[in-house]
């Protein structure tokens, strides 16, 4: 951005940007990433004094020193402001050009971002105003766009074409933080860097494919939201479909942000629609002292928004063919984590029968890892089986390691130009075809989800669903991590 940005966040006072973009830009200034002449105004309808708006934008502030700190508070300002009032956006407009001549920034540097952490209900008029009250034409726009983009297939395209009349495709970073974490970033290392794995990522080795989040909270203080969009809306059509395009997508031809984008549309557009006969639907209830997903007073007492939803996804394709992609996601279960489990095919009948399946492990979150599940000759006089891995454990293999949050390189990456890790307006077209028929349907007519108690693994039945597409669970097979005794 040749040494100067404007960062423009809408929607500053809110949860989002205090949690995630504030100390996302603040950690770029800590590691001297941020262009020297950096300026960063949020923007919000909240009557805010600078104490109260620094409060906010520092309280989750984790690195650096108070000289940092200060630095940070330093380069930043408040301004108040309506959504939908042309007058609020001149008289921003003014202080941007104002704060630009202050910093001595020449014409060709006066670049901006525009950060849009609002609500979705004012994704157009503040998109409308920032184009028509806010570009320049002395430096690059950009504007970055926080999910959800629509409710389905006709919301989305209805945003997309409305968005497109007031900017290019080339300006737009439609942002899905799940593509700035560092395992899911590491996916096409894995799968295009090592040439062991290629022979074997396909249908002829492997079985199937589970792609799950698991969340011990729930809905509280989101219940109004969560229930017009539902843990589908929420979490699956974005966050694990961009996992599921990184794992089965064709290989690109090249590393451009053009390249990946295409093999994931092309992905995308070989999957089909969800059909109901490949859902598990779940909805929390109470257990102790753990409200129920209705206990909510937003939520209504008839709701059937899941909060848990087992779906499957086929590719129509010959590398993934019959290879179900089940992804799994679920709010108030048993633990916190997100992961990619890859498991192989049943060894030959022979000499091993009945061995149990080799998997490979793509943890996410928490605690990055790649771990490798395979059987070994039980160490000694034995010449038993056991299950054993190779594990890629990151804090334990590597030293010096910091890992960025998903939104520092996600807008390290708007600052240099990079799309490959944003979400086009084609992919994002081909994913509503394949989500869209299935929300309509339950919503259509009204099924049901099954109960399921607060702090539990999901909805009875989960089991037996994962099993009916090919997923062995080896009971009778000790496997025990990090450490396993063979002695007993």
């Amino acid at each position: 951005m040749q040494g100067a940005a404007t960062i423009i966040v809408f929607g500053a006072s809110g949860d989002l940007a205090g949690k995630k973009t504030y100390p996302a830009i603040y950690n770029l200034l800590h590691t001297d990433l941020l262009p020297e002449k950096t300026f960063i105004i949020g923007y919000a309808r909240s009557d805010l004094s600078r104490e109260e708006y620094l409060s906010r934008i520092t309280a989750h502030l984790k690195n650096g020193s108070d000289k940092d700190k200060k630095k940070f508070s330093d380069m930043t300002d408040y301004f108040h402001g309506q959504y939908d009032q042309e007058d609020s956006y001149k008289k921003l407009s003014e202080h941007i050009t104002k704060l630009e001549d202050e910093r001595g920034i020449k014409k060709g540097q006066r670049n901006r971002i525009f950060y849009m952490a609002v609500p979705p209900s004012v994704f157009v008029p503040v998109a409308k105003n920032i184009r028509e009250n806010l570009c320049t034409d002395e430096g690059i726009n950009s504007i970055v766009v926080e999910k959800p983009f629509g409710k389905d297939l006709e919301s989305s395209t209805a945003l997309s074409k409305d968005l497109g009349a007031l900017f290019k495709e080339e300006e737009i970073y439609r942002i899905d933080h799940y593509l700035g974490k560092e395992m899911v970033k590491n996916v096409m290392n894995l799968r295009f860097a090592n040439m062991f794995l290629s022979p074997m990522w396909c249908s002829e080795s492997i079985d199937n494919i589970q792609i799950t989040l698991k969340e011990p909270f729930g809905t509280e203080g989101r219940g109004g939201y969560f229930d017009e969009y539902n843990i589908i809306r929420d979490v699956m059509q974005n966050h694990l479909l961009q996992v599921f395009s990184l794992i089965a997508m064709e290989k690109p031809k090249g590393k451009d942000p053009k390249s990946i984008r295409d093999a994931k549309v092309q992905l995308l557009r070989e999957t089909r629609p969800i059909d109901i006969k490949d859902t598990l639907l779940g909805q929390y209830i109470s257990n102790g002292d753990k409200p129920g997903y209705k206990d909510d007073e937003t939520v209504s007492d008839d709701s059937i928004s899941p909060t848990y939803a087992a779906l499957v996804l086929w590719v129509d394709n010959k590398r993934w063919k019959n290879v179900p992609f089940i992804l799994k996601a679920g709010k108030a279960v048993d633990t916190a984590k997100v992961d990619v489990r890859i498991q192989f095919k049943d060894v030959p009948e022979g000499l091993f029968t009945g061995s149990a399946r080799d998997e490979l492990v793509l943890r996410i979150q928490p605690d990055e890892a790649i771990y490798f599940k395979f059987n070994s000759k039980s160490p000694g006089l034995s010449d038993s089986n056991i299950m054993t891995d190779l594990d890629l454990t990151y804090k334990d293999r590597y030293k010096d390691m910091r890992i960025p949050d998903a939104y520092e390189g996600l807008i390290l990456d708007v600052m240099r130009g990079d799309h490959s890790k944003f979400v086009r307006d084609d992919e994002l077209d081909a994913a509503w075809k394949i989500f869209t028929p299935i929300l309509h349907q339950i919503e259509k007519e009204r099924i049901k989800p099954h109960p399921y108690k607060y702090g539990t693994r999901g909805p009875d039945g989960l089991d037996d669903f994962v099993a009916r597409y090919g997923f062995k669970r080896h009971v009778n097979t000790r496997y025990e991590w990090p450490v396993q005794s063979v002695s007993k």
